[in-house]
């Protein structure tokens, strides 16, 4: 069975998509962009400020999707331009500094929506 998982949160996604489906223990969340809510723009102070915001904005979410940071099983990391990806791994570092970090993929790219340096999609696996 598949659900559709929204979070009060974070505002209704800009375009026609779900931010998270669960099937059976696998929730899958759309990527995300480091949106900041309270502004309607992107975090400013560069890809840094961006992975914050996302993980941060994650982080609220997944209190409504039913699970946490110690269930993500991977993460797929697109940046904008790949030579900033210092940091990235150190932001990365302060939220998974205790706790194993999932499998993830990280990938250059040319262009990102609304602008952004940064988005990340993710996996999570919680039985139950």
């Amino acid at each position: 069975m598949i659900k559709r998982l929204v979070s009060s949160a974070i505002p209704a996604p800009r375009f026609r998509y779900t931010p998270c489906i669960q099937s059976g223990p696998l929730y899958t969340v759309s990527g995300m962009v480091g949106l900041d809510f309270t502004t309607g723009s992107l975090a400013p102070g560069g890809v840094a400020a961006e992975t914050r915001q996302i993980l941060n904005n994650l982080k609220a979410a997944l209190i409504d999707y039913g699970v946490g940071f110690e269930h993500m099983i991977s993460a797929r990391i697109y940046v904008v331009p790949f030579e900033q990806f210092g940091a990235v791994n150190a932001v990365w570092e302060e939220f998974f500094a205790d706790i194993p970090p999932p499998a993830r993929t990280s990938v250059g790219v040319s262009a990102l929506p609304l602008g952004a340096q940064i988005e990340i999609e993710f996996t999570f696996y919680r039985e139950g």
